[in-house]
C-alpha cells in the first residue's frame, strides 16, 4: 500500500487471481471506507493491454498507478487489480485497474482470468470505463467486442440488473468527430446485446434495463498532451457527485454498503473463481446477513461492556432500582439505534431480521436483571402489606376491611413499581410475579385469619373454662336432687354469653355463615365438654366426697358444731342420715344429666345398698336379681355414664369399710361417756363403807388434825396433777406418758415444795419478834392456811405454769 499526495492505494488482486484480503482490509480503515454508508463509488476501468488505463486513472482520479515506459515498448504493467481512493473527489470513490486484456503476457488460450476480472468489475463497480482505440469502432475484431459479449451473457443470468454506466473512452480520437463515432459505438454494442443468448426472463429486456451507455472521446496524451489534460479535467467534473440523481451513476441498483464491501468484494470474486453463476440479489443478501451479525455482534458485546448497565445489574441483585425500566431502556435504545445507523444501507429484510435477533438476544441478556428486579418489588411488597396489616389489625380495624385495603394498596404498589421497571422494548408479562405475590398475600391472610381465629376461640373456651370448672365443681361437690338443674342452667348462660361474644367477635371477618355455625357449634360443644370432664373427674374422687360428706354429718351436728358423744344421741339414726347423703352424692355423680332424660339411679342404689342385711339377703333369695350387678344403667347411654352400677357397688362397699370405724369409735365414746357419768358405788358398797369406816370417820372427828392433814395432801396431789397435765401426757398412750411424767415428776415436786417454804416464810418473819412462842394449834392453822393458798394459786397458774418453763419463773 502506498500514499502519495493523499492517494492510498492496495494491490487487491494478483495475477495467479489470489485476493489480498488483508491489504483490502487495511485499505478501507485507512481511508475509512465504513462510515461512508451508502455514500460511494466504485469505478473500474478495462481494455485493452498498454491502452493507457493506468495514465488516464492517474489523469482521472490523482491516483499513482504503474504506467507504461513507451520507450521501453508495449508490455503489461498491471497484473491482477490494483485498487486507490480518487482524490478529492466526492462522495468517496475508489477506483480499480484490471489487468489489460489481449495481453500476450496470458496467450491466446488463457483469456479466464481476462473474463472473470471483468465480471468481477462489472458486479462491484457502479461506473466501468472501457478504455478503446479509435480505430477499433466498427471492428468486427475489436479487442473489447469478445469480452463484452462473454461479460453481457452472464450479466443476463442475473435476478435483476445493477444499471451499472458503461462509460466508454475513445482514445486518441482522430478528426472524426465524437458526434459520428458515438451512433456507430452505440450500434457495435447493441449488435453484441442482441447477439448474446438470454434467458426467458430477459428474452425482451433492453440494453438500458442493465446497462446505462457513455461515450466520451479523448485526445491522444502523447501526441495532444495539453488537449488530453482539458478534456480529462472535464470528464473528472463528471465524477463529482456521480451518485446524485442525473450523475454518471444516479440510477444504479443493489448498492453493497461501504462497511460490507470488503466482505461482498471477497464473496463476489470466490462465487466468480469457482465458476459459479453470479446471484447478485443473494448476494446482496448474502453480505447483508454476514455485516448484520457483525454489527449485531459488536454492539452486542459494546452493551456488556457497557459500564452503566453493569452497574445496573450489580444494583438489582442487592434491591430494587428507582428507575430501572427507564435507565434499562434508554442504554438499550442507545445500542440499536447504533447498529441501525451502521445497518441502515443493508438489505431492509435481513437488516430488520437481524435487529430483531439483536433486541432479542439483548433483552435475553438483561431478563434475569428485570426478573430480579420484580423479585424485590414481590418480597418489598408483600413485607410492606405484612406489616400495614398487622398495623391495621393492632389499630382495631376490622380484619375483613383491613386484609381489603391493605391487598388493594398492597397490588397499586407492585403495579407501579413492576410500571417502573418495565422495558419499552420488551412485552414481557409479569401477571406470573403478580399471582405468585397475590398467592403469598392470600396465604399470610389466612395464616393470620387462623391465627386470630384460634386465638378468639381460645380466649371464649378459656372464658368457659374458668366460668365452668369450678362451679360445677362447687355443685358437684353439694350434691343434691337440683343440682344438674343447676349445671344445666349455669352451662345455657355461659355458653349463651360465649357464643355471644364470639359472634360479635367474628362479624368482622366477613366469613360465611356456614363456617361461623360450625366455629359456634364447636364453642357450644367445647362447653359441653368442660362440664362433662369435670363431672368426670369428680367421679373419679366420689369416694373421698362421700367419706368427706359422711363424715361432716357424722361428726357434726345440725348447727355444725362437732358433736360430743354423751350417751343421748342416736348413732344408728345419725349413721343411717349420713349414708343416704353420701348415697345422694353418688347417684347424682354417677351420670351424666344435661338432657330432659330421666332415669331411677337414685331409686335404684337406695334399695340396693340402703336397705337393711336382712331385706337385701331376703330380696335376693327370692328374685335371685341383683340390680347393680350390671355394667349399664337403665335408659341411660354409656357415653352419659360416669359410674357404672358395679363400680357404684364396689364404691360402697369401700365407702363402708372406711367410714366403720368411725361410728365403731362414737359407739365406744358413748359407751365410756356413760360409764364416766355414773361415778357413785353400788348401795351395798356405799352400806358396808360406812359400817366398815365407822370408826375411823370417829377418829377424824375427834383429831382435827388429821383433816387438815389430808386436805394439805389433797392440794399437794391436785397441784401436781395439774402441773404435769397428766390426763394430757397420757393421750398418746401409756407406755409415751410413763417416760415422759418420770422425768418431769421430781422437777415439779421440788419447784412446789420450793415455793411452800418461801411462802411460809413470809408471815413466820413478820411475826417472830412479838410472839417468839406460839402453841402447835397456831402455827399448824397458819401453816394450813397458807398452803392451801400457795397451792390455790399453784393450781390457779398465777405463779407457775410449767416445770418447762422453770428458768423462767425464776
Amino acid at each position: 500500500m502506498g500514499m502519495d499526495d493523499g492517494c492510498c492505494s492496495t494491490h487487491l488482486m494478483d495475477g495467479d487471481g489470489t485476493f489480498n484480503v488483508t491489504g483490502l482490509e487495511n485499505f478501507t480503515k485507512e481511508v475509512n471506507l465504513g462510515a461512508c454508508g451508502l455514500s460511494y463509488a466504485v469505478v473500474s476501468i478495462m481494455g485493452p493491454q498498454s491502452s493507457g488505463k493506468s495514465t488516464l486513472l492517474n489523469q482521472l482520479f490523482r491516483t499513482n498507478f504503474r504506467e507504461m515506459d513507451a520507450f521501453r515498448g508495449r508490455s503489461q504493467t498491471t497484473k491482477g487489480i490494483w485498487m486507490a481512493k480518487c482524490v478529492d473527489i466526492e462522495p468517496c470513490t475508489i477506483v480499480m485497474d484490471l489487468e489489460g486484456t489481449d495481453g500476450r503476457e496470458r496467450g491466446e488460450d488463457d483469456t479466464a482470468f481476462e473474463k472473470q476480472s471483468a465480471l468481477f468489475a462489472l458486479a462491484v463497480s457502479d461506473i466501468v470505463l472501457i478504455n478503446m482505440w479509435c480505430h477499433d469502432i466498427g471492428r468486427e475484431q475489436a479487442a473489447n467486442k469478445p469480452l463484452l459479449k462473454t461479460v453481457f451473457q452472464v450479466m443476463m443470468r442475473l435476478f435483476s440488473p445493477r444499471k451499472t454506466t458503461l462509460l466508454f473512452v475513445i482514445r486518441d480520437k482522430t478528426r472524426t468527430p465524437l458526434e459520428n463515432l458515438e451512433p456507430i459505438l452505440r450500434e457495435d454494442i447493441q449488435k453484441i446485446w442482441d447477439s448474446v443468448p438470454k434467458p426467458e426472463a430477459h428474452k425482451a429486456t433492453p440494453l438500458s434495463e442493465f446497462f446505462n451507455v457513455e461515450v466520451v472521446a479523448l485526445s491522444s496524451f502523447e501526441e495532444k498532451e495539453e488537449q488530453f489534460k482539458e478534456q480529462v479535467a472535464s470528464l473528472r467534473q463528471r465524477f463529482f457527485h456521480s451518485i446524485a440523481p442525473g450523475g454518471l451513476a444516479g440510477d444504479r441498483r443493489g448498492v453493497v454498503p461501504a462497511s460490507g464491501f470488503s466482505f461482498s468484494a471477497q464473496q463476489m470474486w470466490k462465487i466468480i473463481k469457482e465458476n459459479k453463476d453470479l446471484d447478485l440479489p443473494a448476494h446482496k443478501v448474502m453480505v447483508a446477513t454476514v455485516r448484520c451479525d457483525e454489527i449485531a455482534n459488536e454492539k452486542f458485546a459494546c452493551l456488556t461492556a457497557n459500564e452503566e448497565w453493569c452497574q445496573l445489574e450489580e444494583a438489582v441483585q442487592s434491591g430494587p432500582v428507582l428507575g430501572f425500566g427507564k435507565k434499562l431502556s434508554v442504554i438499550l435504545d442507545t445500542c440499536l439505534s447504533e447498529y441501525d445507523a451502521e445497518a441502515i444501507y443493508f438489505d431492509e429484510g435481513v437488516r430488520t431480521a437481524k435487529r430483531q435477533q439483536l433486541e432479542a438476544k439483548l433483552l435475553q441478556l438483561v431478563q434475569p436483571a428485570y426478573q430480579s428486579v420484580l423479585g424485590h418489588i414481590r418480597s418489598g411488597t408483600l413485607d410492606n402489606f405484612k406489616e400495614a396489616f398487622e398495623k391495621a389489625l393492632n389499630g382495631g380495624e376490622g380484619f375483613a376491611l383491613a386484609a381489603s385495603h391493605c391487598i388493594q394498596s398492597s397490588m397499586t404498589s407492585f403495579d407501579e413499581g413492576c410500571a417502573d421497571a418495565t422495558i419499552k422494548q420488551a412485552n414481557w408479562d409479569q401477571s406470573k410475579v403478580r399471582d405468585k405475590l397475590r398467592r403469598d398475600i392470600d396465604a399470610h391472610v389466612a395464616s393470620v385469619r387462623a391465627a386470630k381465629l384460634a386465638e378468639i376461640t381460645a380466649l371464649y373456651e378459656g372464658k368457659l373454662n374458668v366460668a365452668l370448672s369450678e362451679p360445677v365443681e362447687a355443685l358437684l361437690d353439694a350434691a343434691k336432687d337440683e343440682t344438674w338443674e343447676a349445671i344445666k342452667k349455669l352451662l345455657e348462660r355461659e355458653t349463651e354469653s360465649a357464643v355471644s361474644g364470639l359472634s360479635s367477635a367474628l362479624s368482622g371477618f366477613d366469613m360465611d355463615q356456614e363456617t361461623v355455625d360450625k366455629m359456634l357449634a364447636s364453642i357450644e360443644d367445647h362447653a359441653r365438654t368442660v362440664v362433662q370432664s369435670k363431672a368426670k373427674e369428680e367421679a373419679g374422687r366420689v369416694l373421698i366426697r362421700m367419706k368427706d360428706r359422711f363424715s361432716t354429718l357424722f361428726s357434726h351436728d345440725s348447727d355444725s358444731m362437732p358433736r360430743v358423744w354423751t350417751g343421748k344421741e342416736d348413732i344408728r339414726a345419725i349413721t343411717k342420715t349420713a349414708r343416704s347423703a353420701s348415697l345422694k352424692l353418688l347417684s347424682v355423680m354417677a351420670v351424666i344429666r344435661l338432657d330432659e332424660d330421666a332415669d331411677n339411679i337414685e331409686n335404684t342404689l337406695s334399695l340396693a345398698l340402703l336397705d337393711t342385711a336382712n331385706k337385701a339377703v331376703t330380696n335376693k333369695s327370692i328374685t335371685g336379681f341383683d340390680p347393680l350387678a350390671s355394667s349399664t344403667w337403665e335408659k341411660v347411654p354409656s357415653s352419659k355414664t360416669l359410674i357404672t352400677p358395679v363400680q357404684c357397688k364396689s364404691l360402697w362397699r369401700q365407702f363402708k369399710i372406711e367410714t366403720e370405724y368411725s361410728v365403731t369409735q362414737a359407739m365406744a365414746a358413748q359407751e365410756a361417756s356413760k360409764r364416766g357419768n355414773n361415778f357413785l358405788p353400788p348401795p351395798w358398797a356405799i352400806v358396808a363403807l360406812i359400817v366398815l369406816g365407822f370408826n375411823e370417820f370417829m377418829t377424824l372427828l375427834r383429831n382435827p388434825l388429821y383433816i387438815g392433814i389430808i386436805f394439805v395432801a389433797y392440794l399437794l396431789l391436785k397441784a401436781i396433777w395439774v402441773q404435769l397435765d397428766i390426763s394430757g401426757e397420757f393421750r398418746n398412750g401409756a407406755l409415751p406418758g410413763l417416760l415422759s411424767l418420770s422425768t418431769k415428776f421430781l422437777p415439779t415436786v421440788m419447784n412446789l415444795l420450793k415455793k411452800l417454804a418461801e411462802a411460809g416464810q413470809k408471815p413466820a418473819s413478820a411475826d417472830g419478834p412479838s410472839n417468839p412462842a406460839g402453841n402447835g394449834a397456831h402455827v399448824n392453822s397458819n401453816f394450813s392456811s397458807s398452803a392451801s393458798s400457795n397451792v390455790t394459786s399453784l393450781e390457779n397458774g398465777v405463779e407457775y405454769s410449767s416445770p418447762l418453763h422453770e428458768d423462767k419463773v425464776k
